[in-house]
């Protein structure tokens, strides 16, 4: 009676996995291998033919070796995902997001600004002037994660991501729906609002988060924002 542990060693053994992983994949193999030959023997099969039937369940072990790389590349994108992007995004989205309701909770008033064709535009400077400390925070938390230029950068300006969403999503499906919105609509209030709290706000976590890309220009490409 063949080994079946044996023989799914010696045809795995250029899978490159952590000895207890390997481990735990062959014995999950062998196993499957050995229940395919203890059927077919029990329906009066010759064991020799039972042997090389059980054999044919797995026709190519190059090809699965390579699927099993896939998805255990799969399955270690994930944690990646969250560590180098998710997480420092979503931290510096609660840190932005928390000061700003401290700062008008406090009375703090924002900077009327005139703007010739825009009418008044309105910055809470202290909120603006902490940002890039958020920024970079961002950008560090994905750089010790292993995070990628493209990962740092988007998880230091992660808070404005989430209010682009809001103006080009939020705003047009309004004035589709509800033609009471679309009557009041001027095109000089909506770049009011997306130069006061999308691209100023977006400069400010900018200027934090490029410094730390370009004194760690070594973290390139070990993790794609797309997943790819």
């Amino acid at each position: 009676m063949r080994d079946w542990q044996e023989f799914v060693q010696s045809k795995l053994a250029g899978l490159r996995l952590a000895p207890g992983e390997k481990a735990e994949v062959i014995e999950e193999l062998a196993a499957h291998l050995q229940e395919a030959y203890e059927k077919l023997c029990g329906r009066g099969m010759a064991e020799e033919l039972a042997m090389q039937k059980a054999m044919l369940q797995v026709p190519d072990w190059n090809a699965l070796q390579g699927h099993i790389h896939a998805a255990k590349k799969r399955e270690d994108e994930m944690p990646n995902r969250v560590r180098q992007l998710w997480f420092p995004g979503f931290l510096t989205l609660t840190l932005s997001t928390t000061l700003l309701m401290i700062l008008q909770k406090q009375g703090w008033q924002p900077r009327i600004i005139p703007s010739n064709g825009l009418g008044l535009m309105l910055f809470y400077v202290p909120w603006l002037a902490v940002l890039p400390l958020f920024g970079a925070l961002g950008a560090y938390l994905s750089l010790r994660a292993g995070g990628s230029t493209r990962a740092m950068l988007f998880s230091g300006v992660f808070p404005v991501l989430t209010l682009v969403a809001c103006f080009f999503v939020i705003v047009p499906f309004s004035l589709v729906i509800d033609r009471s919105v679309a009557l009041h609509f001027k095109i000089e209030g909506f770049l009011n609002v997306l130069i006061g709290w999308v691209l100023v706000p977006g400069a400010a976590l900018l200027a934090g988060a490029l410094p730390v890309q370009i004194l760690h220009p070594r973290k390139v490409d070990s993790y794609r924002v797309s997943g790819s």
